[in-house]
């Protein structure tokens, strides 16, 4: 079954087709980028498996033109990967916000599109340009089956007491003002993969996923369900990152609306965009540029590097005592996946969970699959490479068959 994965940002969308046989019998044919839509110039970059990159500079008015100009690409003779849009089975697409309708993945039909319509509200830079997506795609390829793969639905297993915020309980009823979390799809990848590396039963687990990126978030995940994450009401809260807070005092919220004069849009960019990593060095938002700084001594580079590692043990420490108890740690993500010194920092400490860390085996551990900690360790740590990608290929396969 060939799949057209599609996850659409408000100027730009990213793709993959995979020829998907079984869950985890698949290949990748092409995959690509379409950037600055909207822009006088868009940027177009595609690659056929096995061959170099090609890139096309063109307007890209908007995420229709964006789309069409990928399925031309697909089918194009010279750099394409299929005969005809007709080979395409079915499209699969990450929608950022399922609110609380969503507990999986789910075909697409008006009441969803009705649904994630309603969730814009919750995710305003996010659902409006995945909704686009599917438009899009309903007017390119009328017919074909259309999948939505939510970010938040892996978290819809939160009991209330770990998602509700101590606010008036009406604003719950109102706006529905609670926890979702985010990064679901990688979180629910990564702890079965995890388990299957190391030949561990998911369903008698207890495992926290640490997802680190420019967006990073912590999960726990008891028994193969989340039951808390870091992330919140919308991705700023939790662990400081690239550009976004994590969390902080409310008060220091009306504070700086009073001092600044910044009104809500101020705010917003202020949390979202000027904070994290780059707010406190002063240098960048990329985690390889701290490290560089931090090792040159750049004091505010390795303050925010610390800030980072303390905040991603506390979470592991206090997901550890609301599960009762740890089994694994799972580090992913592109920091996760590729940085050996936060893999090392933030497990130093955790001897007392039962963590036996091999800095050996830790070194130079970039972008594969390794188990990290030192045989007979109570506590398993792992990298693990993540693939939203595969998920969301996986579960239009399977809904469309049904």
């Amino acid at each position: 079954m060939i799949i057209l994965v599609l996850n659409c940002g408000s100027s730009s969308l990213k793709y993959q087709v995979l020829d998907m046989k079984g869950d985890n019998d698949y290949s990748l044919l092409a995959k690509g980028l379409v950037e600055r839509i909207g822009d006088k110039v868009g940027i177009l970059t595609h690659q056929v498996t096995g061959s170099d990159k090609y890139k096309i500079e063109k307007p890209i008015p908007d995420h229709t033109e964006g789309i069409k100009s990928v399925l031309n690409l697909l089918t194009d003779s010279q750099h394409g990967v299929l005969k005809s849009l007709k080979d395409i089975d079915a499209v699969g697409h990450r929608v950022a916000h399922g609110g609380e309708y969503f507990f999986c993945s789910v075909a697409v039909n008006e009441d969803v599109i009705s649904k994630i319509e309603k969730c814009c509200e919750l995710a305003p830079l996010h659902n409006p340009a995945n909704l686009l997506g599917i438009r899009a795609v309903e007017n390119l390829m009328p017919g074909t089956p259309q999948v939505a793969v939510f970010d938040t639905s892996f978290h819809q297993t939160m009991p209330d007491y770990a998602y509700m915020y101590a606010i008036p309980y009406e604003y719950y009823d109102k706006y529905k003002i609670r926890r979702y979390g985010f990064h679901g799809t990688s979180h629910k990848y990564v702890a079965q993969k995890a388990c299957d590396f190391t030949g561990m039963d998911i369903d008698k687990s207890k495992i926290i996923t640490c997802h680190l990126g420019n967006g990073s978030s912590i999960t726990a995940v008891k028994n193969g369900k989340s039951v808390d994450t870091s992330m919140g009401f919308t991705p700023v809260e939790g662990v400081a990152m690239g550009t976004r807070c994590g969390n902080i005092d409310a008060g220091v919220i009306t504070f700086l609306e009073e001092k600044e004069h910044l009104n809500a849009s101020g705010i917003n960019a202020l949390l979202n965009k000027k904070s994290g990593l780059l707010g406190v060095s002063e240098l960048s938002s990329d985690c390889r540029d701290i490290e560089e700084g931090a090792a040159s001594g750049n004091a505010k580079a390795a303050l925010a590097q610390e800030m980072l590692y303390y905040g991603i043990k506390k979470y592991i420490g206090s997901y550890a005592a609301a599960m009762g108890g740890l089994d694994m740690i799972v580090f992913t993500g592109g920091i996760g996946e590729n940085s050996s010194i936060t893999r090392e920092q933030v497990c130093e400490g955790l001897e007392f969970l039962g963590v036996d860390f091999d800095k050996d085996a830790n070194r130079g551990v970039r972008g594969k699959d390794a188990i990290l900690t030192k045989k007979g360790s109570k506590v398993t740590v792992v990298a693990i490479t993540t693939n939203e990608e595969l998920v969301i290929a996986r579960d239009t396969m399977n809904i469309v068959k049904k």
